[in-house]
């Protein structure tokens, strides 16, 4: 029989009435036999999730050596969605044996990660499945990437003979024997890993979003929703901002051609968006995709006369960058120019100093300057690379709705065009492309 894997974010666990929603799936589907589960996420409008409470729980016990006041807020969600659930688990147990570690560990990535560890404790619970902690079967490398050669052996052995069974997401074991967490929204890795080390069907992602849309709801009023994706598309849109899923996500499932289906826990119905391999991705008959994007990025701007003749100019200047462990997220390039785009974030004042003084050093350039407060707007589609004229309709709209393009980076695959904008012209921007691709 083939075995799907559901993922359900932190929504989907907020109270015991919603996880009970989430029981009603997984039971709908007797393929349904794996689940990982996130922290709980937000019950209403200005409440907190308990992620953020737990990293209140680090700060007091790093401050006092003990978390048991912030504790108190943590204790009261889950004794709240084992009494809404009818649970016969003594959750004041878990919970003591909880808040002891916690003092015990003091550390910052155990801390985070008991949200995941008693979300799935509850959920394994009232499914009477198989609670399987993270911290036995997720390991990661001394350089903190996931060790998944070792992952995908434990945790199939782990389900050997196991009818259903619970994981938390978000964490595992680092190469210290410590816990360890992913990044932000790493259940959605969790999910992944679980679903290549049993060699699932499916990897369902459940989240209370119908799938992704053409771009972000909040700028654009109903953007028409997207019905499949590619994991390239998918990996283009979730680094530039459609947060739906995280962007690493796919890397387990690629490699074994597992399909990811985003669905909607409170609308189980909706079809929502499925994510393929390109090898099996059927194009809609659009031009683009998607359309996503992010503010706040730093272009520092370097010119000499005959860059291109000076051998290793690039490797120099890309050295300095290394030195300040700070990522470019693109390089556009010309023959005596090149930029460097860097998300404003990275770039502490001290260490933008630092940047340029380097290059100044090392490739001696005859201009160099900083551009700030830019925007990245990602324009995203297979059908992009076959019809003629994608680039001119793209500059028009922009240009139509009198935004000047400060940056151009288009990748030799066809699969994106990147510009860069004013941050104040973002969103007209975005409605714009929108518009020209989609219809208003």
């Amino acid at each position: 029989m083939s075995v799907k894997v559901c993922k359900f974010g932190g929504t989907s666990m907020a109270d015991g009435n919603v996880v009970a929603n989430v029981k009603k799936i997984i039971d709908s589907d007797k393929e349904r036999r794996f689940v990982v589960v996130s922290a709980p996420g937000k019950r209403y409008s200005g409440d907190v999730k308990v992620t953020d409470l737990l990293y209140a729980c680090f700060e007091e016990l790093r401050n006092t050596g003990t978390c048991a006041d912030a504790f108190k807020a943590v204790r009261a969600r889950f004794t709240d969605i084992a009494k809404q659930l009818g649970l016969k688990l003594d959750i004041n147990s878990v919970l003591d044996e909880t808040q002891k570690r916690i003092d015990e560990e003091k550390s910052e990535d155990f801390t985070a990660s008991r949200g995941e560890y008693l979300s799935a404790r509850v959920v394994a619970e009232y499914l009477g499945a198989e609670f399987i902690d993270a911290e036995d079967v997720i390991f990661f490398k001394e350089d903190g990437t996931l060790d998944g050669g070792k992952s995908y052996k434990a945790i199939a052995d782990a389900v050997n003979g196991a009818e259903k069974a619970v994981f938390p997401g978000f964490y595992g074991t680092g190469a210290d024997g410590r816990v360890k967490t992913f990044s932000r929204g790493g259940s959605d890795i969790t999910g992944a890993v679980v679903a290549r080390a049993v060699n699932a069907s499916l990897y369902e992602n459940w989240t209370d979003v119908s799938g992704f849309l053409a771009c972000d709801p909040r700028i654009v009023d109903s953007p028409k929703s997207i019905r499949q994706l590619s994991y390239k598309e998918l990996r283009e849109l979730s680094y530039m901002g459609a947060n739906v899923l995280h962007s690493e996500s796919i890397f387990p499932v690629r490699k074994a051609n597992i399909p990811i289906q985003i669905k909607n826990t409170f609308r189980p119905e909706d079809e929502g968006t499925t994510i393929v391999p390109t090898s099996r991705y059927v194009p809609s008959g659009g031009t683009v995709t998607g359309i996503a994007g992010k503010k706040n990025f730093t272009v520092i701007f370097i010119e000499k006369s005959l860059m291109n003749a000076e051998i290793g100019f690039v490797r120099k200047v890309l050295s300095v960058i290394e030195q300040e462990s700070v990522p470019v997220e693109h390089i556009p390039s010309g023959i005596d120019t090149m930029s460097l785009v860097i998300e404003s974030g990275a770039l502490a004042h001290y260490k933008l100093e630092r940047i340029l003084e380097g290059i100044k050093n090392a490739v001696e350039p005859d201009i160099i300057r900083v551009i700030e407060n830019i925007a990245l707007i990602a324009t995203v589609g297979h059908g992009m690379s076959s019809l003629v004229g994608t680039s001119a309709r793209l500059f028009n709209a922009i240009a139509s709705a009198d935004i000047n393009i400060k940056m151009i980076d288009q990748g030799s695959s066809e699969l994106n065009i990147v510009v860069g904008v004013k941050n104040d012209d973002y969103e007209k921007c975005i409605k714009a492309v929108y518009a020209e691709f989609f219809g208003k």
